[in-house]
């Protein structure tokens, strides 16, 4: 996530549905993928063994190879996505092919952590609450992260949580390390200002 980005939040999209379970990140970005620390470029091979076929043509009945399914930018995904190793080219990945959210009833934990700190936002609810969102993926959803809700167009609005230094830096489009290069001059500052003891 660069320091001098800008936030995309909040999220307005209809979604692309991967219904499947435990989707891991080997499935998310291949490990042959993984010699780069380039993130331009990677979203090519974001589920790279589903989407396309070993003479490189895509697999027509994948989600993201249908045309209907361009420019969305929030994935449904079933349960504990994000599961395997731990790599933070899956969030890359993600991002490079155009996604900010990713909504599931389970989220693995480093999969989060690596989601949050590369501008991806994971966002957990119910499962009943997103296997309903999968029937409706055309619905435009609206994802807004200072009150932590994603709503639908029919009114339904439903909380999830964000904690407050995560979502700082979503709104303010940095990662960790660009939110203590913004404050630069406080630090200094304080430094100053209270000499060492």
């Amino acid at each position: 996530m660069s320091t001098a980005h800008v936030s995309e939040f909040p999220v307005r999209s209809a979604s692309v549905v991967l219904p499947q379970t435990n989707i891991d990140t080997d499935q998310i970005i291949p490990a042959r993928f993984l010699s780069t620390t380039e993130r331009k470029g990677l979203g090519r091979y974001a589920f790279n063994d589903w989407r396309w076929r070993e003479d490189g043509s895509a697999r027509p009945d994948f989600a993201f190879n249908q045309a209907h399914n361009a420019g969305r930018s929030v994935l449904l995904a079933g349960r504990n996505f994000g599961c395997g190793s731990s790599r933070e080219h899956a969030p890359w990945a993600l991002r490079d092919l155009g996604l900010r959210v990713v909504v599931s009833s389970e989220i693995a934990d480093i999969f989060r952590g690596n989601a949050l700190k590369n501008g991806l936002l994971p966002v957990v609810l119910p499962e009943h609450v997103v296997q309903d969102l999968m029937t409706r993926p055309d619905d435009v959803l609206t994802v807004d992260i200072i009150a932590c809700e994603l709503r639908t167009p029919d009114g339904s609005v439903h909380a999830f949580a964000l904690d407050a230094f995560a979502r700082t830096c979503l709104l303010e489009g940095v990662d960790e390390m660009g939110f203590l290069l913004a404050r630069r001059a406080d630090i200094r500052n304080y430094e100053d200002t209270h000499h060492a003891r």
